[in-house]
């Protein structure tokens, strides 16, 4: 006798960049979710003399923040993160702090709330007063966090170890939402990403994109899907693939309680 549980199709489309949607595949498999890749841009590592010298200046800071998995791999490309080091070093959430972790840093600091808001609030970035603080990142995104260190006192080294390449929409994708299962879900992490793909978007794919149920990685994302116009958006515990795709799947099969 057959005992396995079926479980109601549905579409979780995923804006993480180019190459990098196999988390969110892992995640959802089993919900009955059909992930559909749609990429506003591909990342692109630097190599660049200027952004070795940049980043070995932020390296050598008394705090020194990764935004992103991504601002490690790169970073690791152009300099060792498993020797000694006499800063104290941070990462915006798990997964950074995984990549760093992974590549044999120790001693890394990472907050509960994962995004820049819990980065801010530990102690360690709380007075930097006569200190330097290292930005490990890539230019545009998170914003908050260099003028925060600024206003707190430090002397700001930013490295721009890679960058993000807009890409088009691909039209074999578009068909392929157009034709996509109901309900739809959609994961968000980065607002920028949301933007990009909001304005690429055909009339037609606009309107039925903001009926779907929005998972969103913090509190500045949800504001901002509610003012883009999306009304079904609710807070998913984190930025990790598998808390966005429990906060999604929750909200289109349990309504009323996500």
């Amino acid at each position: 006798m057959n005992t396995e549980t079926k479980v109601a199709p549905w579409t979780l489309i995923s804006l993480r960049p180019r190459g990098q949607h196999a988390p969110v595949r892992r995640a959802a498999k089993g919900t009955g979710a059909s992930v559909i890749a749609l990429s506003p841009w591909a990342l692109q590592a630097r190599r660049d003399a200027a952004t070795c010298a940049d980043l070995a200046a932020a390296l050598a800071a008394e705090r020194v923040v990764f935004s992103s998995p991504a601002a490690v791999h790169a970073a690791a490309r152009l300099a060792p993160l498993d020797g000694p080091h006499g800063g104290q070093w941070l990462a915006v959430g798990a997964g950074t702090a995984a990549a760093l972790a992974r590549q044999g840093a120790r001693d890394v600091l990472a907050p509960g709330r994962m995004d820049s808001e819990g980065l801010l609030a530990l102690p360690a970035l709380a007075d930097l007063r006569g200190l330097r603080a290292g930005l490990v990142t890539a230019p545009g995104g998170r914003g908050v966090i260099a003028t925060t260190l600024q206003q707190r006192g430090a002397q700001l080294l930013r490295a721009n170890v890679y960058v993000r390449q807009p890409l088009p929409l691909a039209p074999r994708t578009l068909q392929r939402l157009r034709q996509a299962s109901a309900p739809w879900a959609l994961a968000v992490s980065s607002g920028e990403a949301l933007s990009l793909v909001l304005e690429q978007l055909p009339p037609d794919l606009q309107a039925r994109l903001r009926t779907a149920a929005v998972a969103a990685a913090s509190d500045r994302l949800v504001a901002q899907a509610q003012a883009a116009g999306f009304l079904n958006v609710f807070l998913a515990a984190g930025p990790l693939p598998a808390q966005l795709v429990g906060a999604a799947h929750a909200a289109l099969m349990h309504p009323a309680s996500s």
